[in-house]
């Protein structure tokens, strides 16, 4: 949207290993500091110096500002006139939503006792240093309604709701093919709960591809039964054809919005979800999807068992898509700043 804008992040890798063989950003004006040059040990306490690094970072000398964060970035200084629209991902999940899940795994290995003990000791300035960072931007965009409702819960402020850029066209095979089975994926970590799915398939034996990897593989692997399927390292012409021939999507997780499971409605596959997070903006009960209420194996199974695909119409669940897409996402985020550039125009006046 705007590619002559400078980047500025706490840390940028180009290394094309990370960037599916190309680096997205070569072409872009990306500006780091001082944690760029940090040693790789102590890349696990970013979230404190990211705090103290946004904190300082001045851009009063913009017209705009965009900040796009799910933590830190939000808290940089911007002065009037100047203009600081905030597109929050969430309020930081460590401190606010989360901080249970991070407590139970940490992420540090054998230092996972050292790390909870300093979670639970700097959680409480840490939040305080959140909640007044996220004052910081004049304006304050939710990526989904669930999100809208932790803006105002955590940090007291009003947001509006833009839905995230999905590249719909992606999934949107012209191909059909026969569909079988159930399909998940994306990273696999505590909280998306893949075990559910996992466990509820293997329990009922139905067809079940997990597609991605994370720090639960193994142990979702142990609890499979035969009836489920592991593929990792797959592309995405690869994960749009098992997107399209699956006869839903199991996503059993709270997501802040879950971009993996508009892109299965954009291969006009059905999304059985968890009824509660980002998902509650896409799936509509008995067109797009099913939900299941509660988050254990018994509630998913129930709606598995008396699922009915031939109930759902790909054409229509694929329209559904339309309103997540790039193209769209550009429109009503251009629509916003423009106005909010207006109005502080007319109010200088």
């Amino acid at each position: 949207m705007y590619p002559d804008a400078p980047i500025y992040t706490s840390q940028y890798n180009s290394d094309p290993a990370i960037w599916h063989g190309g680096d997205w950003f070569s072409d872009a004006d990306v500006r780091v500091g001082w944690l760029q040059k940090l040693p790789l040990s102590l890349r696990k306490f970013l979230p404190v110096f990211r705090a103290w690094y946004f904190s300082h970072l001045d851009l009063s000398g913009y017209d705009l500002v965009l900040s796009v964060s799910g933590a830190e970035a939000k808290g940089v200084k911007v002065k009037k006139p100047s203009i600081h629209v905030s597109y929050c991902n969430a309020p930081t999940h460590y401190y606010w939503s989360r901080y249970d899940d991070y407590l139970k795994h940490p992420g540090f290995g054998r230092l996972d006792f050292l790390a909870r003990l300093g979670l639970k000791i700097l959680v409480g300035p840490l939040r305080r240093w959140d909640f007044k960072a996220a004052q910081r931007p004049d304006f304050l965009i939710a990526n989904s309604n669930h999100i809208k409702q932790q803006i105002k819960q955590c940090y007291g402020r009003d947001s509006v709701v833009i839905h995230p850029p999905v590249d719909i066209e992606r999934f949107n095979l012209d191909k059909q093919e026969p569909r079988h089975g159930f399909v998940a994926a994306g990273r696999q970590t505590p909280y998306k709960r893949f075990d559910l799915a996992v466990a509820a398939c293997s329990q009922l034996d139905l067809p079940l591809i997990v597609i991605g990897n994370g720090p639960e593989h193994r142990k979702l692997k142990k609890l499979a039964g035969k009836s489920v399927t592991f593929l990792r390292g797959k592309t995405d012409e690869e994960v749009a054809h098992y997107f399209q021939t699956s006869q839903a999507m199991i996503f059993p997780g709270i997501d802040d919005f879950g971009i993996v499971a508009v892109e299965a409605l954009a291969a006009g596959t059905p999304v059985i979800a968890h009824k509660a997070g980002g998902a509650l903006d896409y799936v509509k009960s008995g067109k797009t999807g099913e939900f299941f209420n509660d988050q254990t194996v018994e509630s998913l199974s129930s709606v598995l068992k008396n699922f009915k695909p031939d109930n759902f119409n790909s054409v229509q669940i694929k329209e559904s898509a339309e309103k997540f897409s790039a193209a769209h996402f550009v429109k009503r985020l251009k629509e916003f700043v423009n106005e909010k550039i207006k109005e502080r125009t007319t109010a200088q006046k």
